[in-house]
């Protein structure tokens, strides 16, 4: 439990510190939010109205400490404000996530005029499939081949493998996926081209396509990681050991020595998880898959500055968690960790 908590205060200062350095740079960069909402054409008058509606005629202390003080904070729930509302009291939870007396309030945006926090809403959860299904391709995939590889070192079945994890790794993931688009949406017809659908059938045969592509882009590393440390724990002297105890071919592979080829491959899982989540860029604009990656991209080219650091605090957030999440399985996966840390 010290250990967790330990974790857990520093991923929030690792949280606060990008979402703050994000904040500072998204205030610097030199095009004007307020002439973006207002348009090409707009008169400078309506530009100074909307850049004192959105509050960006204050100093960038100011706008600091205010998006800071009602990013998370603590108050009455909406259902106890409800009432108040109903009188005609303004809704101070109008642009809020809330769970109880506990309110996440990131504003809301510029250009879609929707709270920024109903918005990820909607997208993370679509971002969190494509993740989710990407990285089963990946280590399904990687997993099986790094340890087919190991076991048939030097043969051509294993220099097959490494030729094949090598052109994987090279070639960029929008190639991938447009060789995958063109032979499996063009050709064969047996998949949407892009898109996400608006059935729980539709949605799944066009998660298909991206979940492919990021996953067949992540197996080739995982591929040549996981033959790397299989051949060096499958000399190990605890693997001979078994072997000649008569402990079975199989066993030795899974057991002995792939348990603790696990410990550092946890840890480029937790990286590519958290990367993942915070969305994958290429390939979701590619498939126009409607996640975290894309709606990233509009908010940057718009400045959009609530979007953009609530697609960042969901990036960092996601990533710093699942790094503690692979500092925990470390605890389960090696006992020896387990020994350093009680002491």
């Amino acid at each position: 439990m010290k250990r967790i908590a330990e974790r857990l205060v520093w991923a929030i200062a690792v949280v606060w510190a990008v979402t703050t350095l994000a904040f500072f740079i998204n205030n610097v960069l030199p095009s004007d939010p307020a002439r973006m909402v207002a348009g090409p054409g707009a008169r400078p008058a309506d530009v100074d109205r909307i850049r004192k509606q959105l509050g960006l005629d204050q100093p960038v202390a100011s706008q600091y400490a205010h998006f800071m003080r009602r990013l998370v904070h603590f108050g009455p729930s909406a259902a106890d404000e409800s009432a108040g509302s109903a009188a005609g009291a303004p809704d101070e939870h109008a642009s809020c996530a809330s769970w109880g007396h506990l309110h996440v309030d990131l504003g809301k945006s510029y250009q879609l005029r929707r709270p920024v926090t109903t918005i990820l809403g909607e997208r993370l959860p679509r971002t969190a499939m494509l993740a989710a299904a990407a990285l089963c391709v990946q280590l399904l995939l990687g997993v099986i081949t790094g340890v087919i590889a190991a076991v048939k070192k030097g043969t051509r079945t294993d220099a097959g493998i490494v030729t094949l994890s090598l052109l994987g790794v090279s070639t960029p993931t929008f190639m991938l996926g447009i060789g995958l688009q063109y032979v499996f949406a063009r050709r064969l017809k047996l998949l949407p081209l892009d898109g996400f659908g608006s059935t729980p059938s539709e949605q799944l045969a066009s998660l298909v396509l991206p979940a492919l592509t990021l996953g067949i882009f992540g197996a080739a590393y995982y591929t040549r990681l996981v033959r790397d440390e299989m051949l060096v724990l499958l000399r190990q002297d605890y693997v001979r050991t078994a072997r000649a105890k008569g402990v079975s071919s199989l066993r030795v592979v899974l057991v002995h020595a792939l348990r603790n080829a696990l410990v550092p491959i946890v840890t480029v899982v937790a990286l590519d998880l958290g990367a993942l989540v915070g969305g994958a860029v290429v390939t979701e604009a590619l498939f126009r898959w409607p996640g975290i990656g894309a709606l990233s991209v509009n908010a940057l080219l718009d400045r959009d500055g609530p979007v953009i650091l609530g697609t960042v605090l969901v990036a960092s957030t996601a990533i710093v968690l699942s790094n503690v999440a692979a500092d925990l399985l470390y605890v389960v996966l090696d006992p020896r960790v387990r020994r350093i840390t009680d002491r």
